[in-house]
């Protein structure tokens, strides 16, 4: 699956996903085909954390 690169259509496309799709961000990861790693690399480096109590990068 090809994510968007653009780290804030990133951020709402994953929120997205986790809220509506999944239920942890390592079955989205494993669904898209795409480590958890990168994900959150791209974010922090936006600035997102990832807080696993709410399911969401804020």
């Amino acid at each position: 699956m090809t994510l968007p690169q653009d780290p804030f259509i990133l951020l709402s496309y994953v929120n997205t996903q986790l809220r509506d799709n999944f239920s942890s961000l390592e079955a989205f990861c494993e669904d898209a085909g795409v480590p958890a790693t990168e994900i959150c690399s791209k974010l922090e480096q936006a600035g997102f954390q990832y807080d696993p109590q709410l399911r969401q990068f804020r």
